[in-house]
């Protein structure tokens, strides 16, 4: 077998309750590298792209990378891939933490799940032994304390668990799978598709180790990731320091930083609800994930008592800028109960942020809150009010549960879900960055700022600075930054990475552990080749051209303030060249040349 990968694939079927283990397949593991890839590969096999999320015949395939479980700097992140419950297009939602290496440790690559169970369970691997499991008595329960009941019932302190709160439960479209409590699978609604599985929670013991093909080239190409590591003004002082909450304030400076539902570009509180703020109030320490040299996590402790990891930068401005409310303790606490119930924290804010304009607007009226509290701008107790009522399907939250696009189609106002292929937006204005713009326009996965992350040389000037408003090369930057963010994510690391190492340090890194001899431009291809897939999937799923836009507001409504004022998203001049550069159609669909050329016909 190769080394990098532990050449097994568990498969778990809930409906007949049987657990069979097979050989991984080692062509279709080096042609899609692991994880993200190799998952999407099997799902595209297995699945017909048209199946209901929610339906037994959908899939659930958790993915470890070749470098997950080794010292590969972050070398701890597994994939979650599925039908995303809340906009139906393929998913594939990253996490960290330290799951995806014991799974790795334990034996497997990937883990699928299958079916129905005819009551809740939960799985528990240790190495070899594999057992489901009654969760009856854990359906209910929240993240945390399902996390330390079962902790406490397998008897072992050294287990991982990803699990369920009460949103995956209750079907919430964008609910998450969490793991290590804090850790979140966040981004498509698996959770959703999880507890529609009746799956409450995975536990896993792993006592193996990774076989690296070259241990000598492996230390060099970690001495030369490292040393890059801890030179890059990022990922060695801007994260450490302050976490992903280090960009509130640079992008609200860059005018866009979205306010009040994306009506404006720049926040009057930001400096309330920053990472400077948190570090002088609330934090308590840094928190690492599995091997990783950055240690963004945050762990805070509020006045009160309550103490939990986060805010990250996107829960931050969900519940801050976007729902108008500077209390910092408030947003806080709206992110511990996202982490608590297992929520999105991005859909969540956003979600409210939406609701909170069609209120404003006269569209949502007060008899339909429920007795709730008004969702005006502003309203602190709105945000952590709401998210419970989300996840516990009560009231007003019951709509809510469905997210924006659905919720804002109820009031026959559209238009105001701030939304791509029904997902939420993340913290970024489009119209402040034509490249980050088509980003959003083109990922496979509906709103999505990690799937070719623009900000890094639109606006950090990482690896150089491009000026955000024009549209010059944008195509060809964008595709490059999506066909490489499939190989970070498809190797088991932490695209965080990415702000000190390039594409030749993925590929030292990959080869050193295979024991291939990939150029980068090899490697950049398996990207391509990754994205294409995706692609393929999506359109026999029956979405196409019309799916690759952006909400009116941002093509037509000008920013009205800040260092973006005046600006638009021009996408009629980015993506028909992003198609273009892709070998696509005018369509957007992959003709037959670029698909023999991947190897996909």
């Amino acid at each position: 077998m190769l080394s990098g990968y532990m050449g097994k694939i568990l498969r778990v079927n809930l409906t007949e309750r049987s657990v069979k283990v097979e050989e991984l397949n080692e062509e279709i593991a080096k042609g899609f590298i692991g994880a993200r890839g190799l998952a999407e590969k099997i799902l595209y096999d297995e699945v017909d792209p048209k199946t209901d999320p929610l339906s037994p015949k959908n899939k659930l395939i958790f993915a470890t990378g070749p470098l997950t479980g080794t010292i590969a700097p972050t070398g701890g992140r597994y994939d979650l891939v599925t039908i995303g419950a809340l906009n139906h297009r393929i998913a594939a939602s990253n996490s960290g933490g330290f799951f995806g290496a014991e799974l790795k440790l334990a034996g497997y690559d990937l883990l699928i799940v299958e079916g129905k169970a005819d009551k809740p369970v939960y799985i528990w691997i240790n190495d070899e032994h594999v057992e489901i499991k009654d969760a009856s008595h854990l359906w209910g329960k929240d993240v945390y304390e399902t996390t330390d009941r079962i902790t406490e019932e397998l008897g072992d302190k050294k287990i991982k668990v990803a699990c369920i709160g009460q949103a995956g439960e209750n079907l919430v479209k964008f609910s998450a799978v969490m793991n290590d409590k804090y850790r979140a699978a966040g981004r498509t609604g698996v959770g959703a598709v999880m507890g529609s599985k009746a799956l409450k929670a995975i536990a896993v013991r792993g006592t193996k180790k990774v076989k690296i093909a070259s241990e000598a080239k492996f230390k060099e190409a970690m001495k030369k990731a490292m040393d890059l590591i801890k030179s890059n003004g990022v990922t060695s002082q801007g994260l450490p320091t302050y976490g992903t909450m280090v960009l509130n304030n640079i992008i609200d400076q860059h005018g866009l930083y979205p306010t009040r539902n994306f009506q404006d570009g720049t926040f009057e509180h930001v400096e309330d609800v920053s990472g400077e703020k948190l570090k002088e109030t609330y934090l308590v320490k840094n928190r690492a994930c599995f091997a990783c040299p950055i240690g963004c996590g945050r762990v805070c402790r509020l006045p009160d008592g309550e103490e939990g990891e986060g805010p990250e930068y996107e829960t931050s401005w969900a519940f801050s800028a976007d729902c108008g409310v500077n209390d910092l303790i408030a947003v806080i606490k709206a992110n511990n109960l996202c982490n608590k119930y297992g929520l999105d924290t991005i859909s969540t804010g956003a979600t409210i942020a939406a609701a909170m304009e069609l209120y404003e607007k006269g569209y949502l009226k007060d008899e339909e809150l429920q007795g709730g509290p008004k969702l005006n701008f502003g309203n602190a107790e709105a945000i952590t009010y709401y998210t419970k009522a989300i996840a516990l399907r009560e009231g007003l939250g019951d709509k809510l549960a469905e997210g924006s696009l659905k919720f804002a189609q109820n009031y026959g106002h559209p238009e105001l879900s701030m939304s791509a292929k029904g997902q939420e937006l993340p913290a970024y204005d489009p119209r402040g960055a034509q490249g980050h713009a088509l980003e959003y326009a083109t990922s496979n996965r509906g709103g999505c700022h990690v799937r070719g992350y623009m900000i890094s040389p639109e606006i950090l000037g990482v690896p150089e600075k491009l000026d955000p408003f024009s549209t010059e090369g944008k195509a060809k930057w964008v595709k490059i930054f999506q066909d490489l963010t499939a190989i970070i994510d498809s190797e088991g690391l932490c695209l965080f990475t990415s702000f000190a190492l390039s594409l030749e340090e993925y590929t030292e890194l990959y080869n050193a552990v295979v024991g291939t001899n990939y150029s980068p431009d090899e490697m950049l291809k398996l990207g391509e080749k990754i994205w294409n897939l995706e692609k393929l999937f999506n359109l026999k799923a029956g979405f196409g051209k019309g799916d690759d836009t952006l909400p009116e507001r941002f093509l037509k409504e000008p920013m009205p303030s800040g260092a973006a004022k005046g600006q638009v998203v021009q996408l009629g001049k980015t993506l028909p060249e992003y198609y273009k550069l892709r070998g696509w159609n005018e369509e957007g669909i992959p003709t037959d040349e670029k698909l023999r050329e991947l190897g996909l016909k």
